[in-house]
């Protein structure tokens, strides 16, 4: 190849680049926000304990099950390939995390706290994700980084501690295992995504867990009438939040790299408690946006200092 076609090609190749940043942050910023309306959505679902609406464990399998079998009709759909014996045990701790563990943790809590508590308390996510992903990876990090993993949790505790009248709550016990819980499934399934599509795995995963989420769903299926709104709730995170988010998502972190589009991230706490002010109501005071701020300063500043990761399989 010449030189003067080479030149040639290099803005033509600079301009595809861009292009597909451009759309991978719009994806990013897409899958951000369906996933930030989790929180609000899942208590508009499942009410408080004043108000109970649909039961967190409905809510938690049901939303799995439904997106389930909407996931089963887009893998026949697409013929995608089956996966392999090492795949299904992967997808199965995905499946953990995920379906079971995350969104079963999460609805237990909020029924107990407001929407506002526990955006602040998850806010935290991407940080204990990468502490153990670098942890179960093999990844060393700089003092530096654990330092700031160790202020990020402190905030939190402080933060929960001071909304519980100077005592933690059962919420937030409830909420730290879903933090761990769905940090573990991203990182198993940001490994497995490596030799999958990404649609296929989230859909597999949803697929694998039907004989049980099916079942749960029925026995906890609601026996009085609740109110519309929380059937509106429950269809949004069982369509959204379950399964398309993460078409948004994923898609999002193969065009534009995840160390650049996992940015984003930083804002859906803040969306989250912006939503849940005109879908719940709830209100937000000055001490909980200063300790908002400063959580996600923390993320931003342990992001800066983290080593890049290495191709390496989860042991």
């Amino acid at each position: 190849m010449s030189t003067a076609h080479a030149s040639a090609l290099q803005p033509q190749a600079a301009g595809a680049d861009a292009r597909r940043l451009r759309r991978g942050t719009a994806l990013g910023l897409l899958g951000m926000t369906l996933f930030a309306l989790t929180i609000p959505m899942t208590r508009l679902a499942s009410g408080s304990t004043t108000a109970p609406q649909l039961s967190p464990w409905f809510v938690a399998f049901g939303r799995a099950a439904f997106a389930g079998v909407l996931a089963a009709l887009y893998l026949l759909a697409v013929r995608a390939p089956r996966p392999s014996a090492a795949q299904w045990r992967v997808l199965a701790l995905i499946t953990l995390g995920v379906v079971f563990g995350f969104p079963l943790f999460m609805g237990l809590a909020v029924v107990r706290v407001d929407a506002v508590h526990a955006s602040v308390v998850t806010g935290i996510l991407p940080l204990v994700t990468a502490a153990l992903g670098a942890w179960m990876l093999g990844q060393p990090q700089r003092p530096l980084f654990w330092i700031y993993a160790g202020v990020g949790c402190a905030l939190v505790v402080a933060y929960a501690w001071w909304r519980g009248g100077a005592a933690l709550q059962a919420a937030d016990g409830l909420l730290a295992l879903a933090l761990l819980l769905g940090a573990l499934g991203y990182i198993w399934g940001a490994q497995l995504s490596a030799g999958m599509r990404p649609e296929h795995v989230i859909s597999w995963v949803l697929v694998l867990a039907l004989p049980i989420t099916v079942p749960v769903a029925a026995w906890n299926s609601p026996t009085v009438a609740v109110q519309p709104q929380a059937w509106l709730g429950f269809a949004y995170v069982a369509l959204f939040s379950q399964w398309l988010g993460f078409f948004a998502w994923y898609r999002a972190l193969a065009l534009g790299g995840t160390v650049r589009i996992s940015q984003v991230q930083l804002l859906q706490p803040f969306v989250s408690i912006v939503a849940a002010v005109p879908i719940l109501g709830e209100t937000v005071d000055t001490p909980t946006i200063v300790f908002l701020l400063a959580a996600m300063g923390v993320v931003f500043a342990s992001r800066r200092v983290a080593a890049p990761a290495r191709g390496q399989s989860p042991p």
